[in-house]
């Protein structure tokens, strides 16, 4: 102990290169449109919360929530601080999603982010602030053809779309490219894309789908949720079969004009 100590009284870290680190939030919600019809369910879809940038870098373009981690401040505490700064969105948990540190990913020097994905059941009123100009809900989509991707993000007459190709590196990790002069700033293409092949593979097992939902709501509900974040449609029998062993009867029924009474469940508790 006393060998250490002499060596901590001496250690400069001012001698080494210390890269700045940042956060970046990845918030997802289930919107629903406006239905004219009581007897048609609101059509729902996967949307995604992104900022207009305020400040250079990327003035004017759209972000994910996000900013630097103070030195008085874990990493997570630092994500939920920014999502509430720059959002007014109060998130209640995190899911980790990976550190992005290309060489070049921001014009201002070396910076790496950890990324993280949030999900909320309510989309709650968005209020900027910060470095940030702006707030809305994006909807969300993705298709894939042999490993070449694209990304669009639609918000009313705002559509930003993005091509990104996968290939491995000699290391045998993903990585991706994006097409030049993409809408989003930084490398947030390359994070959202990351992000939301992470909670479509955990949907298609039942996985996150749970926390888009109220703790009570009917199959139906729980099927068009997974369909929603998936891309993947189900038959009916087929979905009912599978979830069987992931929820249970509460013994309450949904009601509402247009709707015949249906069953409630609720997320099993897996021992």
């Amino acid at each position: 102990m006393e060998s250490e100590k002499k060596f901590l009284e001496v250690y400069d870290i001012e001698s080494y290169d210390r890269p700045s680190v940042a956060t970046d939030i990845v918030v997802y919600a289930i919107r629903e449109d406006d239905s004219d019809s009581f007897r048609k369910d609101p059509e729902k879809k996967l949307s995604v919360l992104m900022i207009e940038r305020g400040e250079y870098p990327f003035k004017n373009k759209w972000a994910l929530p996000g900013g630097f981690v103070r030195m008085d401040e874990t990493v997570p505490e630092a994500a939920l601080r920014e999502v509430r700064e720059e959002t007014g969105v109060n998130p209640s948990a995190l899911i980790y999603t990976g550190v992005f540190s290309n060489l070049n990913r921001d014009p201002r020097g070396r910076i790496i982010s950890n990324a993280f994905t949030c999900i909320l059941k309510d989309c709650e009123k968005l209020t900027a602030g910060t470095d940030a100009k702006n707030a809305q809900w994006f909807d969300i989509r993705l298709t894939e053809e042999n490993k070449k991707y694209k990304l669009t993000l639609t918000n009313g007459d705002i559509i930003l779309s993005v091509e990104i190709c996968e290939s491995k590196s000699k290391e045998g990790m993903k990585e991706y490219t994006v097409a030049d002069n993409p809408p989003f700033a930084f490398d947030h293409a390359e994070i959202i894309l990351t992000s939301l092949k992470q909670i479509r593979s955990k949907a298609e097992n039942f996985g996150l789908i749970f926390d888009f939902l109220p703790d009570e709501f009917t199959l139906a509900e729980l099927q068009r949720v997974q369909e929603v974040i998936t891309g993947k449609t189900s038959v009916p029998a087929n979905f009912r079969r599978k979830v069987c062993e992931y929820v249970e009867e509460t013994g309450n029924m949904s009601g509402g004009a247009g709707h015949r009474p249906a069953m409630l469940y609720r997320k099993k508790v897996l021992l």
